[in-house]
């Protein structure tokens, strides 16, 4: 792996991480800390405090006292924080789908809460360190112990919004609606008006480049890859779409060209290319679908029986097909010249129609609620297809489902 593959890869890693926001956080609260300290040993903080003497803290052991009580206070609000966090992630894991997990511990406000708890305690702990034993009290940072009170104040604060916010997040249909809202905006940032168009160098001659290991393809550097098709004259053309689990050895990308292909060239393409687990929806839309129906079928199973949030995951996969009904990822990219030079399949509506629908309907038909709304969904998408693209498909369910729900 070349070094700007690994940093792409561990970059994605690092910024998903529940800990990327806390650390970067943390080290703003150092960095504050320092700048407190500058000020209150400045001639400037030693003038301010002999002028207000309230603000002054001659006894060292009291500073001492105060800032290992704060410190003490806020880590147990943190275990506590994140304990609240594991709980909750575990919750939804167990009731409604493990794919969910990223878009929680993704969640930015939860680690800004985290990272403020953090900061704080890494501001105490260095304050901690510089408290001296002078017995005029000048090198006692009185300004910044008074600014570490001022933050344990808003620490608590945020704590009880925390704690409304966490319970708020394990919800249904609070966990279906950010499902939704993230599969959505992956769609209207990728996602064209569909125009079929197929690639001009099928019949060109081309070489294969097989998977080094067996994992999911999610993506691809496509800035880097059209640079790469550009200077040397490339075509390439993708035989599976993104999220494809590619077994080891299996020709993962062609590449066409009537001309010779060095080694070189192939081994700048392969770096373009990333292989990982997990579904971040952001790179992928159709993980968005999956995890909604996931969530559906997961609420219909016997052990759980909770028709009503597979009604919600129903009505959010209903709003993401409305959309694309008329919209998907571009099969064909173009370079700076507008020259198509990589092909790249993608699921079309009819592929995540039945991916997601017809599960639902095999699970939930024996449950009125369920097949009502499968009928009132399904006939909102036929009233919706204006060119009638697939009417025949909207007419076989909706006869099907007329059908069993009356032997109900």
């Amino acid at each position: 792996m070349s070094l700007s593959k690994w940093s792409r890869v561990y970059y994605n890693k690092m910024i998903e991480s529940i800990a990327f926001y806390p650390a970067l956080i943390a080290f703003g609260f150092l960095i504050l800390s320092y700048v407190m300290l500058q000020i209150d040993f400045s001639p400037f903080g030693k003038e301010f405090k002999s002028g207000l003497s309230w603000l002054s803290l001659k006894d060292a052991n009291t500073a001492r006292t105060i800032i290992s009580t704060v410190a003490g206070a806020i880590i147990s609000l943190t275990v506590f924080s994140f304990s609240m966090v594991m709980i909750v992630l575990n919750q939804a894991a167990s009731q409604m789908s493990n794919r969910v997990l990223n878009s929680m511990i993704e969640n930015r406000f939860q680690q800004v809460i985290l990272g403020i708890y953090i900061g704080t305690i890494v501001y105490a702990l260095f304050l901690l360190s510089t408290i001296r034993d002078i017995s005029s009290g000048v090198y006692v940072p009185a300004l910044s112990i008074y600014f570490l009170i001022f933050l344990t104040v808003i620490d608590i604060f945020l704590f009880i919004y925390f704690l409304d916010y966490v319970t708020q997040t394990v919800k249904y249909e609070t966990v279906i609606d950010r499902v939704k809202k993230q599969t959505m905006h992956s769609m209207k940032s990728n996602f064209q008006e569909i125009n079929e168009k197929v690639p001009t160098w099928e019949n060109m001659p081309f070489v294969e480049i097989k998977a080094q290991d067996s994992d999911y393809f999610q993506s691809f550097n496509s800035k880097r890859l059209l640079e790469i098709c550009c200077e040397n004259d490339l075509f390439i053309t993708f035989p599976f779409k993104q999220g494809s689990f590619i077994l080891q050895d299996t020709p993962c990308i062609l590449i066409h060209n009537k001309g010779n292909i060095t080694q070189n060239i192939l081994d700048n393409i392969t770096d373009c290319l990333d292989f990982f687990s997990g579904q971040p929806i952001e790179r992928n839309a159709d993980y968005g679908f999956n995890q909604l129906a996931e969530i559906a079928l997961k609420a219909l199973s016997p052990g759980i029986n909770d028709p009503a949030t597979a009604v919600l995951s129903l009505h959010a996969l209903g709003a993401l097909l409305k959309y694309k009904l008329t919209h998907k990822l571009p099969f064909l990219l173009n370079d700076k010249n507008d020259l198509a030079r990589i092909y790249l399949p993608s699921s079309s509506f009819l592929e995540n129609f039945e991916k997601c629908i017809v599960p639902i309907w095999n699970y939930g038909k024996k449950d009125q609620y369920i097949q009502n709304q499968l009928f009132e969904t399904i006939e909102q998408l036929q009233k919706l297809d204006s060119k009638n693209l697939y009417k025949p498909t909207f007419e076989m369910w909706l006869d099907k489902i007329g059908a069993e729900k009356n032997l109900i």
